[in-house]
């Protein structure tokens, strides 16, 4: 697996519940990928108000169908079978070969034709939906095109991060992830940080903050980024839940830790130890 794809593949998040929760529709092909939504929320952690976003160089199958769960009760019935075909087009299989008696779904050859495929159906959920469900459609296209077309997909996440919705958001995160992979260090930070200063950016701050800290010490700013590092992981560190429990430390806070460890070891001291919760109710 490439440094790249890694990158974005273990970035947190799991899917937030909407502000406001309403009854929807479920139609067959939600009941189909209510199963893989949970369980995308489970494998990828998170603090606060979480979404898993959708940006790679091959888009991760768990982060779109995070997106989509975490936004589709806002949609129509229509909207959302739309919006979730596309996305499972964006994650059908690639192979030469076809696929094998009894299996159901998409098969495409490259991944080119794949994101080819998916960034068309992407852009007639726009055409035919528009409003707040054409927008995820957009930005969902752009993400994918990050994989064929790269000048035009930032270019297309530059014109959504100018609003101040949820879209907006989100784009603006994936567009400082784009900068950061393309070596435009300054820009990147400044998204952070405009991120960071957000009452509500959707993605987590502790995310925000652990990739900002990284471009600080790739920046050779040790103090900025051990200053990052070392909040990230004490707060997580001294969170409990209602009852008083320490909470489970997620991988970006342990991720945190250790760069603490790392960078000074002595500063590493002051963040609290966290004892497993037994699977039994005790400690």
């Amino acid at each position: 697996m490439t440094r790249k794809k890694r990158r974005f593949e273990q970035l947190e998040a799991a899917a937030s519940e909407p502000k406001k929760k309403t009854e929807a529709y479920v139609d067959p092909f939600q009941r189909g990928v209510g199963k893989r939504l949970e369980d995308a929320g489970r494998i990828f952690e998170g603090q606060g108000k979480n979404i898993l976003y959708g940006l790679a160089a091959v888009v991760v199958l768990a982060i779109l169908l995070g997106i989509f769960y975490a936004w589709n009760k806002r949609s129509d019935a229509a909207a959302q079978t739309a919006l979730g075909k596309a996305i499972e087009t964006s994650q059908a299989a690639v192979s030469s070969a076809p696929l094998p008696p009894g299996a159901k779904g998409k098969s495409f050859k490259t991944e080119k034709e794949r994101s080819d495929a998916a960034i068309a159906e992407f852009q007639a959920v726009a055409d035919k939906f528009g409003g707040s469900v054409g927008e995820k459609a957009k930005y969902f296209a752009a993400v994918t095109r990050l994989n064929v077309d790269r000048p035009t997909a930032i270019q297309e996440l530059a014109n959504l991060a100018n609003s101040k919705d949820d879209v907006g958001k989100m784009a603006k995160f994936a567009l400082a992830q784009a900068d950061a992979d393309d070596g435009k260090t300054d820009e990147a930070i400044a998204l952070y940080q405009e991120l960071a200063g957000m009452s509500d950016p959707i993605v987590s701050k502790e995310t925000i903050n652990f990739e900002l800290a990284k471009l600080y010490e790739k920046q050779g700013k040790k103090q900025e980024a051990l200053d990052l590092y070392f909040n990230i992981a004490k707060t997580a560190a001294e969170a409990k839940d209602a009852e008083g429990k320490p909470i489970t430390m997620t991988q970006t806070a342990r991720d945190a830790k250790d760069k603490v460890q790392e960078l000074d070891p002595a500063k590493a001291k002051e963040i609290p130890e966290t004892e497993p919760q037994s699977p039994f109710g005790g400690q």
